[in-house]
């Protein structure tokens, strides 16, 4: 059994390699992402001066349940993860555009570029930010 990796171990060497291709300036800062089971994080990291520049996360949203729209049991109902994740691109981009910040290199975290991330990515366009 020494040769099952688990979820995470999988992750984070997908991780290792795509970092090795990301580097992130003070100029064009990395947009590096994580998803944990409850939360979505976002942050700006500048690897030349080794330090997050703007960090953002669907913690800080204000009432987040009322952002996601509700519905009736009978209509389909979109995914509330993703939506949050869209919402903190959103806000990841404002607070970039603050501090003067329009262009970035993404950095997906060794996570598929699907649902959360993608959404979140989307989001970060939406709010202004060029990839």
């Amino acid at each position: 059994m020494k040769y099952v990796k688990t979820k995470r171990e999988k992750r984070l060497r997908r991780q290792r390699r795509s970092r090795a291709k990301v580097l992130g300036s003070k100029e064009r800062p990395r947009l590096s992402v994580f998803r944990s089971n409850k939360h979505v994080y976002a942050q700006l990291i500048s690897d030349e001066e080794g330090r997050t520049i703007v960090a953002a996360s669907d913690r800080e949203i204000k009432s987040q349940k009322s952002k996601i729209k509700k519905t009736k049991k009978t209509e389909p109902q979109g995914n509330p993860g993703v939506e949050r994740a869209r919402e903190v691109g959103k806000l990841i981009a404002e607070k970039a555009k603050k501090a003067g910040i329009t262009k970035v290199v993404f950095h997906r975290g060794g996570y598929a570029y699907h649902g959360q991330v993608k959404a979140l990515a989307e989001g970060a366009r939406e709010g202004g930010l060029e990839f």
